[in-house]
Formats: C-alpha cells, sequence, structure tokens
C-alpha cells in the first residue's frame, strides 16, 4: 500500500510539473504522445477509484501477478480504447485542463488507496482479488508509465527507486524467471516489457530469459 502511494505521487508531481511543450513531444508508449499518456492515466485513475468502492463477495480469484493478460505480441494500436484515449486527449486543447483533471482525480484515487483495507476483496473486469494486490499489480503499471513519460524528457525525474524495484520484483514473479543482477531495475523493465530491445551484451547477459522476453502487459 505504501508502496503504491509513493509510486503515485511521484507520478502525479512528474506530470505536474511539466511544460504545455512537453505534452507534445513522445512518450514510450508507442504512437502516445506525452499528452495521450497523460489521458490514459485519467482513466486508470478512475479505474481505481471504481474498483476500490466495488466490494465482491466471492473468493479472490487473482493476485497482484495473476491480474496481469500477458502477451508475445506487441500492441498495434487499433484497440478502439487506444484510440478513444488519443482524440479525448486532444480534446482537452490545453495541457493545463489535462493537468487539473489528473491531479483531481488522481489525488482522490490516492486518498482512496491510503483508506483501503488491503484485505477487501475488490472486482475489476470480471476479476476478484484483495485491494491489496490490485493496488500491488498498480505499481508496475505507474512504473512503467512513468518510465513511458520521461522516455524523451530526461530532465523530468522518474521513478523513485523503490518502486522500480517493487516493479521489477513483481514482473520477475509474472515472468517466473529473475533478470541478470547486472541488470538495473530501469533496464529489466524497459526490456522486459519490450520498451527497448536488448543490446548484444544484455542479451547474452539474459541467457534462456532472452526467448521469453519481452512481455507484453495488459
Amino acid at each position: 500500500m505504501d508502496l503504491f502511494a509513493r509510486s503515485w505521487t511521484a507520478l502525479l508531481a512528474a506530470v505536474a510539473g511539466l511544460e504545455d511543450a512537453d505534452f507534445a513531444r513522445p512518450s514510450g508508449c508507442a504512437g502516445w504522445l506525452v499528452r495521450d499518456l497523460v489521458c490514459h492515466l485519467v482513466i486508470d485513475a478512475q479505474d481505481v477509484l471504481i474498483t476500490l468502492v466495488s466490494p465482491a463477495a466471492t473468493e479472490a480469484t487473482r493476485d497482484a501477478v495473476t491480474y496481469w493478460a500477458v502477451s508475445r505480441t506487441p500492441p498495434t494500436g487499433d484497440d478502439p480504447l487506444d484510440a478513444l484515449i488519443v482524440r479525448l486527449a486532444a480534446a482537452y486543447e490545453e495541457p493545463g485542463l489535462l493537468k487539473f483533471h489528473l491531479d483531481d482525480v488522481g489525488s482522490a484515487a490516492g486518498r482512496a488507496a491510503r483508506l483501503a483495507d488491503p484485505g477487501l476483496r475488490v472486482s475489476t473486469q470480471d476479476q476478484v482479488l484483495t485491494a491489496g494486490d490490485y493496488l500491488s499489480a498498480y505499481v508496475l503499471e505507474w512504473t512503467l508509465h512513468h518510465l513511458d513519460l520521461v522516455a524523451h524528457l530526461p530532465d523530468v525525474a522518474g521513478p523513485p527507486v523503490e518502486a522500480l524495484a517493487g516493479a521489477r520484483e513483481l514482473l520477475e514473479r509474472i515472468a517466473e524467471a529473475v533478470f541478470p543482477a547486472s541488470f538495473s531495475d530501469r533496464d529489466a523493465l524497459l526490456v522486459g516489457t519490450g520498451r527497448r530491445a536488448p543490446t548484444e551484451a544484455e542479451r547474452h547477459q539474459l541467457g534462456s530469459l532472452a526467448g521469453q522476453v519481452p512481455l507484453y502487459l495488459g
């Protein structure tokens, strides 16, 4: 729960500090500008709010690891929701409005997470899991998108080190494999999720794991 708060607070602060011109820069998400990514974060924050007030009466069917749908095929950008986000982001016109909306909804999502009972079972996307597992899964979401945000903005602060470490640990559990110790947490996340290709030296260090990554998470 604490790691969720740290990762989300850092991401909100990074967006709040962006210059207007930064919103028209590319992000680390293929085909998305920074403004599109920030709009996606608004949707994510809404999902957190909705999920945390959607208690389930049945037993948990997923945890922080099995929450993720894993694919070996990169996204094509043809998903209707992806296209909707691009149009919605453009409709804001002024970056300040998008920043305000994320701060408003995002702050509420952060407060809801702090108040949530970690053992409460919640429902989302036809899945049931504890609030603690749900929020743990989102540490990976926030950290990856924080890396996406700063991919072409070198002067903007990246994710906190503890979020990078926590996200790497979860990604390794999803992959059922451990990245080489020579990989920084950042590089493990970028290479492991296909955000960049490994160098020849990294591919050699990955060994048999090179045939298992990248993992595309949805």
